[in-house]
């Protein structure tokens, strides 16, 4: 497989599933906006129904994202490599290797 390339609206998307999933709500119902910060990397802040929920931490950014990755591309999440980047022109996105 060649590299793929997530954009940010599909971390985000895969963000809004898994938090969902957790709060026991519709995606739709969750708001995602993606954090970078130089000593604590890579972030999102998270809304749900409104209510402002705890930060999740890069980790939890990549759970989520090898999440997606299971559900929707059908592939092994634990059996690919996954970097985030930040590019000038579109924001945040995850490269994943086979």
């Amino acid at each position: 497989m060649e590299e793929l390339k997530l954009f940010e609206q599909e971390i985000i998307n895969a963000i809004c599933t898994y938090v969902a999933d957790q709060h026991y709500v519709y995606p739709e119902n969750v708001m995602v906006e993606l954090t970078y910060e130089d000593d604590e990397g890579y972030g999102a802040e998270i809304e749900v129904n409104g209510k402002i929920q705890s930060p999740l931490t890069e980790p939890k950014v990549v759970e989520a994202i090898r999440k997606w990755l299971e559900e929707e591309y059908q592939l092994d999440p634990f059996a690919v490599s996954l970097r985030l980047d930040i590019e000038d022109a579109e924001g945040i996105v995850a490269y994943v290797n086979e």
